[in-house]
């Protein structure tokens, strides 16, 4: 599960590269590359996570990675056990298609969709259907005939509807350190998810500090870390839910919840029902609840925020300090700090300029 750069090798030769992938399941690889990627999955279902996004997908999934953002797929049942978990892949340059769209007025859509695919694109059923009768030429001997297939449904992909799925990163370009940084941090997060995690464990891990931690994640990923902790348990426990018998406080606790109450409380936060009620919907239609397109599409709280949130030592998932509103004192002192801050202090201008420059 060690999250890692991938190297797309273009033939020389070639503009582009196709790859045709059945494999009996479908592991968690979490890695990211400079090349735009789009995947129609076939024969299965499980989840899949695309920079800060995680949700269920379907046979017939189609998605367009943009370039630098982390995703993967994870399924280990397909849908027709006697056949492979199938995947077709088609990698391409940014640069490569922006040049294009410069120098052939006929292929000037190929802009809008780049610029649209910055959050990542899952296109609906009447886009897979198109891709599927791409299929044979796409996947041709002859490259100039995989290139003229990939090049027709780019610019048709461009026309079509499609569902934004993470937190756009083109503002936020990441540095060899920055990426090996949070490789290793993720690589612990994934590893560790089900058990009691503490942001020192994750500094160490990136040899950074609490305050660069939380800015790594929200600048790259879009999210704080007890955000994308929180949405990785309830993805596995998704997982868990539909692929397994285990009863409902079993998978919380490997999902890594203390009680099954406050498993119960993130997950209608997330899903918009119980663990149960998301069995149940499972067991009666053959696939997962997709979630509303607002929710697949809403930014991250953190990203509203004017200021970066102070994260506080100890548990991951622990609720950020809170701060006086703008304009106000702040609230009285406690027992324990009465001493250090003193009433003339509290009132005075230097002490209120101070703590405005805080918020």
């Amino acid at each position: 599960m060690k999250p890692q750069f991938e190297h797309v090798a273009i033939p020389t030769d070639c503009s582009i590269r196709v790859l045709h992938r059945q494999i009996a399941e479908i592991p968690f690889e979490w890695h990211r590359h400079p090349e735009y990627e789009l995947t129609l999955t076939l024969n299965s279902r499980g989840l899949r996570f695309i920079g800060d996004h995680i949700g269920a997908y379907e046979p017939g999934d189609l998605v367009l990675v943009p370039t630098e953002m982390p995703h993967t797929w994870a399924s280990t049942n397909a849908v027709d056990e006697l056949q492979p978990h199938t995947a077709v892949v088609v990698w391409f340059a940014g640069a490569w298609a922006l040049h294009l769209a410069d120098v052939c007025p006929e292929y000037s859509s190929l802009r809008k969709l780049l610029r649209r695919a910055a959050t990542g694109l899952s296109f609906a059923s009447p886009a897979s259907e198109k891709m599927q009768a791409h299929l044979p030429g796409l996947l041709s001997t002859s490259p100039r005939e995989r290139l003229q297939t990939a090049l027709e449904l780019l610019t048709e992909l461009a026309e079509m509807d499609a569902v934004a799925l993470a937190t756009p990163q083109k503002a936020a370009p990441i540095t060899h350190d920055e990426s090996s940084q949070l490789n290793r941090i993720l690589e612990v997060l994934h590893k560790r998810f089900a058990a009691p995690l503490r942001v020192h464990d994750l500094c160490v891990a990136g040899n950074l500090s609490e305050r660069s931690l939380h800015r790594l994640f929200v600048r790259h990923l879009g999210a704080n870390v007890s955000d994308y902790l929180g949405r990785l348990r309830i993805g596995r426990a998704c997982m868990w839910l539909v692929e397994t018998d285990r009863p409902i406080s079993v998978v919380a606790a490997d999902a890594g919840f203390s009680n099954l109450s406050n498993f119960n409380r993130r997950f209608r936060a997330a899903r918009h029902m119980t663990p149960k009620e998301f069995r149940r919907y499972y067991l009666k239609h053959g696939r997962m609840p997709e979630l509303d397109k607002v929710d697949l599409t809403k930014r991250p709280p953190s990203l509203e925020r004017q200021k970066l949130t102070k994260v506080r030592p100890g548990l991951i998932g622990d609720r950020p300090l809170k701060r006086a509103p703008a304009g106000r004192l702040p609230s009285k002192p406690s027992s324990r700090s009465r001493s250090s801050v003193s009433v003339a202090q509290a009132v005075s201008p230097a002490f209120v300029s101070a703590n405005k420059r805080l918020r």
